[in-house]
């Protein structure tokens, strides 16, 4: 069976093409060669399941391995020890039973955390086990998963002072950072501590600090061409379609093998640039359980909504807090990323994420204007032809429309409206073939970068303020080194002039080494 780009559930070497990620099961061994507990605690789809496996492979030969799940378990497990005790010894067993270890492990005597204890170091006496458990947020509603944690801890740290045997390394796995349990389930009103028990405390604050970066370096991504391109040798270049695809992705490593399996299931192979991008798009459509995620946290949390909304769409800039909880939310599902940060502010993690984001914003019609706006008929006509996006008539027919039902605004309108309304109207457009989002790693407030990508093509459209002729020059020669990073010799500047005394003008205006700016003022 030949192999292909595995999106749904483990990835397996063998049948799957996987990127090579030898250095991070490295980093990890290090951590279980000094005897560490911890936790990996990802985004949804991170490829954490995946690396458990892999790092069971990878330790086969000098750990003995139990690696287990709470995926699926029925709330009868956390009723009380016994049925927690029964569930986690039978877990055990049937993992060793087939990995061919001991599978002695059920004992029906075991009824309390008291006796498993005792058995565990029975168990683990001159052994290095390595303990894993995957879907720990399964747990993280009980108590009595609070109790076993306890239990773990307290055998821990009496083998650090010689008193116990137990596990050689415990590894919990899942969304949620199980340090913070015990506030987490008092917030959640499942936990009720004495007056005198310290809130905070966690039975989990033992847990070394796991600082291994999980996305998917460019590097990295090309292990996986590189795997690819022997079986079926399309000749692409393996350094720019990886480099591309870490654009759009930051290495998120859903979406980098989503993008490698459109690539090679939908779009006939067409390992390029262009591809990755035809490739984004379809991402973008798909009825994604990691979208539909996203979308449940903007509808249920509207504070969390407003603080995605103010970075992307207004562009303010958000210290990085990890303490602040929209922002650790943020962080803990993979919306925000530490690896990408501009000076310190919080940023959006990728820009499949940044485009998602923006298309859903756009269409929530928050301002009354754009609401009203959406039911006037955008004339389309001229913009496509023949499959090719014509970005002059574009911006013509946006001016006209903008004059239409937007003349009468201010400043303050465009600091809050105005790119959304030009995303909007793009967006109609495109719609379908291709898609526009806002170049955030160069915008702020006062520029907005929007890309907009149609079919094989990229165009770059600069927002701006009318303040004066020697702002506008500027605003040309940042456009050009813009321009000279995608590559194109063509860009396009939107200005909006809110003084009463305005001069309209749509012109093409030649720049050095046959680059050329579309500069349309409104």
């Amino acid at each position: 069976m030949s192999k292909k780009f595995n999106v749904t559930g483990t990835c397996i070497p063998e049948k799957h093409y996987m990127v090579d990620i030898s250095d991070k099961l490295v980093q990890i061994k290090k951590l279980i060669d000094d005897e560490e507990y911890f936790t990996i605690n990802r985004g949804r789809q991170y490829g954490k399941t995946t690396t458990l496996s892999q790092l069971r492979r990878f330790l086969a030969d000098e750990y003995v391995i139990i690696l287990i799940s709470f995926q699926g378990m029925g709330e009868v497990s956390f009723t009380n020890e016994e049925a927690f005790c029964k569930f986690f010894l039978t877990a055990i067993d049937d993992f060793l039973e087939r990995s061919n270890e001991d599978a002695d492990w059920m004992n029906e005597t075991v009824v309390t955390f008291f006796e498993l204890g005792r058995h565990l170091t029975k168990k683990c006496k001159n052994k290095k086990i390595v303990l894993m458990i995957d879907e720990v947020d399964q747990a993280s509603n009980y108590r009595i998963f609070l109790e076993f944690l306890a239990l773990l801890r307290d055998k821990f740290l009496k083998r650090q002072d010689g008193l116990d045997d137990t596990f050689h390394s415990v590894i919990l796995v899942g969304v949620y950072d199980i340090k913070n349990i015990k506030l987490k389930m008092i917030n959640d009103g499942v936990y009720i501590p004495t007056e005198d028990e310290r809130q905070v405390n966690s039975p989990w604050n033992i847990a070394a600090q796991f600082e291994v970066e999980m996305s998917f370096s460019i590097p990295e991504i090309q292990t996986m061409l590189v795997d690819y391109e022997k079986d079926y040798q399309t000749g692409m270049d393996m350094m720019a379609v990886a480099t591309e695809i870490d654009h759009y992705t930051s290495g998120y490593p859903v979406l980098v093998t989503s993008i490698c399996k459109y690539m090679t299931e939908k779009l006939n192979n067409d390992w390029t640039t262009a591809g990755v991008r035809q490739a984004v798009k379809l991402v973008l459509t798909e009825n994604s359980p990691l979208f539909e995620h996203l979308v449940t946290n903007l509808t249920n949390n509207k504070e969390f909504s407003n603080l995605v909304y103010h970075i992307l769409m207004i562009g303010t800039k958000i210290p990085f807090n990890i303490y602040n909880p929209l922002i650790n939310l943020g962080i803990r599902y993979g919306y925000f990323s530490s690896r990408r940060k501009s000076g310190g502010g919080v940023m959006i993690s990728n820009k499949i994420f940044e485009i998602f984001l923006t298309n859903y914003f756009v269409n929530q019609d928050i301002d009354m204007k754009i609401q009203a706006s959406s039911n006037s008929k955008i004339d389309t006509e001229g913009v496509i032809e023949n499959d090719k996006l014509n970005m002059q008539v574009c911006l013509e027919k946006f001016s006209k429309y903008y004059h239409q039902y937007y003349n009468q605004n201010d400043v303050a309108f465009f600091e809050h409206e105005a790119r959304k309304l030009f995303l909007m109207f793009v967006s109609a457009i495109v719609n379908g073939s291709g898609f526009a989002y806002m170049e955030s790693e160069l915008g702020d407030k006062r520029r907005t970068d929007v890309i907009v990508s149609f079919m094989r093509h990229q165009f770059i459209v600069e927002l701006k303020i009318w303040r004066g002729d020697k702002k506008h020059k500027e605003a040309q020669q940042q456009l050009l080194g813009y321009m000279d990073k995608l590559g194109v010799k063509e860009g396009y500047l939107l200005t909006f002039d809110f003084n009463e005394q305005k001069e309209r003008y749509q012109k093409w205006v030649d720049a050095q080494q046959g680059r050329k700016i579309f500069d349309v003022r409104v």
